[in-house]
């Protein structure tokens, strides 16, 4: 591949110097020729700055001011980036090396594809990779509508500038915690996310980062207002409603030791909600390719 799309990458800081350098080396040391990286610091009072002016001439543009929080900071980012292909990985988490020419391989062979989630992993503080799932999991608007919705991991995922445009190419800067999950519900009611089992980047685990139970209750209650303001197609509606019957006619069935109600929903979910095939690595041509649905 010669004709590389540029990728816009957008990191949000404040007061993260204690990572954000290694952030930034996981971008700008991918060697991808056609990268536009924006860096939006929120004034931050540590040597945040300093670390950023290090490396302002490969920079596309930085700025530290004030900001109304992290995603007001994306979407100043965002409003400024020209890319085609877009994403943002927030000042402790960090991309795996040439990950953006698999993100461009990808999307430059699958036009079908303008919403990408790589396999997740996720590194300790002292930047180990300590775990990744077993399983891949494939993802479908239903399972938000119906609320599995917690693990889209952010810093994963990549689209296409058409589909940020046809979502209103914003993120809802007036939510704290949920902006990333309104962002997703508004990509769901467009396009199918597609999975491949390429790594292409780890969320930070830090013992100094747990939300307190406080915040992961407004965290829910933003995520609530966000589905409750869903106006589902008659078709997404007649299939919502079947779930609902199999869940509870699973429920029932579930008092009797020899029934799987986990296999029997999984069943009909695999029948109804949609799940776009796999993007994998095929070792005998050396390329990307798709499953079969």
């Amino acid at each position: 591949m010669t004709d590389y799309p540029k990728i816009s990458i957008i990191t949000p800081n404040y007061n993260q110097a204690k990572y954000l350098e290694e952030t930034i080396l996981s971008v700008l040391n991918q060697g991808y020729p056609n990268l536009e990286y924006i860096i939006i610091d929120g004034g931050s009072t540590d040597n945040s700055v300093e670390i950023i002016k290090k490396y302002s001439d490969q920079l596309a543009y930085w700025e530290s001011v004030p900001d109304k929080g992290m995603y007001d900071a994306i979407q100043k980012g965002f409003a400024r980036s020209t890319g085609e292909i877009m994403a943002w990985i927030n000042s402790d988490d960090m991309y795996q090396s040439r990950s953006f020419f698999t993100v461009a391989e990808i999307f430059q062979k699958f036009n079908k594809v303008n919403w990408l989630l790589g396999f997740p992993s996720v590194y300790d503080a002292q930047s180990r990779i300590v775990e990744c799932p077993h399983t891949l999991r494939q993802w479908s608007k239903y399972d938000v509508y119906i609320g599995q919705y917690r693990w889209i991991q952010q810093e994963s995922v990549f689209w296409r500038r058409s589909l940020w445009d046809k979502a209103g190419s914003k993120i809802d800067a007036s939510l704290k915690y949920a902006g990333d999950f309104e962002l997703w519900n508004r990509f769901f009611h467009i396009d199918h996310l597609y999975v491949t089992t390429a790594i292409l980047s780890g969320f930070r685990m830090r013992d100094d980062m747990q939300l307190s139970m406080s915040q992961k209750d407004a965290y829910d209650d933003e995520i609530k207002s966000v589905l409750s303001q869903n106006i589902y197609t008659e078709e997404e509606q007649s299939i919502l409603k079947k779930y609902s019957k199999y869940r509870s006619f699973s429920t029932f069935l579930s008092r009797f030791k020899i029934f799987n109600s986990k296999l029997f929903l999984d069943k009909f979910k695999l029948e109804n909600f949609d799940y776009p095939p796999v993007i994998y690595f095929d070792r005998k041509i050396q390329e990307f390719t798709i499953n079969a649905k």
